[in-house]
């Protein structure tokens, strides 16, 4: 039988410069990230070990596009996982950021 999906829930912890992902409550998994105008480098995934192989990682990532595309911003992807999700869904590859894409003041 297959083991009942529990509903995960997100959110920015700006204070510890970190994405959350919480499964009925507990803390299982986290993304830590730095911030700049109007980018979002994210540095390092970690899944707690209890909540390895349900798919934290990878809705953590999915969690974190969403909201850099809704806020208008880019990704910085760090971190290997992360990095390893965007060539895995190209959908987002507009997303990351390029440093040629800047307009200089001419």
């Amino acid at each position: 039988m297959a083991e009942e999906q529990q509903r995960i829930e997100f959110s920015d912890n700006a204070a510890e410069g970190r994405y959350e992902a919480r499964i009925g409550g507990t803390l299982a998994g986290v993304a830590q990230y730095l911030r700049a105008p109007g980018v979002v480098a994210v540095t390092h995934t970690e899944v707690e070990p209890a909540f390895e192989g349900r798919g934290v990682g990878g809705a953590l990532s999915h969690h974190i596009l969403q909201a850099v595309q809704e806020a208008g911003e880019k990704v910085a992807p760090v971190c290997p996982y992360f990095a390893r999700y965007i060539r895995e869904h190209p959908d987002y590859q507009p997303l990351v950021y390029d440093k040629h894409d800047k307009h200089e003041p001419g």
